[in-house]
C-alpha cells in the first residue's frame, strides 16, 4: 500500500506514518471500547485515555482519515490493527491465541495476518468507510502476499444466549474447513450450536449481525469452533479467518489494478 492510501472524497485510508498517528488510533480505540461499549480499562488506560498493548509496537496500524477536519488531533476516525506472522514472533505470538487455538494456521500455512482492534468513530460507520477498509486491507495484503486473515470478532455483551440465534447461523453454516479451523481454547470454550438449523430465521440474522462479521462472511470468511467470553472488553468474541483465494472478484479487481498482479496466488 502507497503512503497516500486510497480515499474517498475526503476520506482516506492509509498505514499510520509515524508514533503519533498510532497514538491517536489508541485513543479512538479507547473512546470506542471503553467510553461507547463499557470495558473495564486497566489503570494505565484509563490514566491516559489509550488502549495499547504490547502488540501495538510491532504491528502495523491501518488508519481512517477524514481530511475536511482541520484539526490535526482530530483527524483519524478510525482504526483497524495488522500483524503480521513474521512481527508476531517478535511479539511473542498473536494476540488471538490468548483465546483461540490456531495451531493448525501457525503450524501449516505461510503469510498470515492478525487483523484486530477494529472500530470507526459513530459518524462514519458507513457502508463506503467499510467498503475502504476492506481495500486497504486488500491492498496491504497483495504488497506482502499474505495468504490467510484472521482475528477476533465480536457481539456486544457476555451472555451468549442474547446472542444464541446468530451464534448458531454462523455454527452451521460457516465453519471454517477442519484443516485451518481455529478453536476457543478448552478453558474457554463457549458452545455455539445453541439452537437447531430449523429454527433460525437466516435472513434477520445476517440483517443484525455485526459489521465486521458480516464482512468477513461477505467476502467468504468462516469461523472457528467455540466462542470466547471476555468479561474485559464485554464482548462475546468468534475467530474468524479468511484464506485470501476467497476474495469475492471486486476486490480482486481492485488489486489487479493497483498492483498489476494477480492477488491471493500463491
Amino acid at each position: 500500500m502507497d503512503g497516500d492510501g486510497i480515499s474517498l472524497g475526503d476520506i482516506v485510508v492509509r498505514l499510520a506514518n509515524n508514533a503519533h498517528e498510532v497514538a491517536q488510533a489508541q485513543s479512538i480505540r479507547y473512546h470506542i471500547f471503553y467510553e461507547e461499549f463499557n470495558a473495564k480499562p486497566n489503570p494505565q488506560a484509563s490514566e491516559t485515555k489509550l488502549d495499547f498493548d504490547k502488540y501495538d509496537e510491532f504491528a502495523d496500524h491501518l488508519v481512517v482519515i477524514d481530511n475536511s477536519i482541520s484539526d490535526n488531533e482530530q483527524r483519524i476516525v478510525g482504526t483497524y490493527r495488522l500483524l503480521r506472522q513474521a512481527d508476531a514472533d517478535k511479539a511473542g505470538g498473536f494476540y488471538t491465541s490468548d483465546e483461540f487455538d490456531i495451531s493448525k494456521l501457525i503450524n501449516n500455512y505461510d503469510g498470515l495476518l492478525e487483523m484486530g482492534r477494529s472500530c470507526v468513530l459513530p459518524d462514519y460507520r458507513s457502508k463506503a468507510v467499510l467498503q475502504l477498509l476492506w481495500q486497504g486491507i486488500a491492498e496491504y495484503v497483495a504488497h506482502y502476499n499474505l495468504k490467510f486473515l484472521f482475528g477476533c470478532a465480536s457481539f456486544h455483551g457476555t451472555n451468549p444466549n442474547d446472542h444464541a440465534e446468530s451464534l448458531s447461523y454462523l455454527y452451521h453454516n460457516h465453519m471454517a474447513p477442519d484443516e485451518f479451523r481455529p478453536k476457543a481454547l478448552n478453558h474457554v470454550y463457549t458452545k455455539m450450536d445453541l439452537i437447531a438449523p430449523d429454527k433460525i430465521d437466516a435472513k434477520k440474522v445476517i440483517r443484525n449481525l455485526p459489521p465486521l462479521i458480516k464482512g468477513y462472511l461477505r467476502i467468504g470468511g468462516f469461523v472457528g469452533d467455540g466462542a470466547f467470553v471476555d468479561h474485559n472488553f464485554d464482548t462475546t468474541d468468534v475467530c474468524v479467518v479468511l484464506s485470501t483465494k476467497h476474495l469475492t472478484s471486486s476486490y480482486q479487481k481492485h488489486y489487479e489494478r493497483k498492483t498489476g498482479a494477480e492477488f491471493g496466488n500463491e
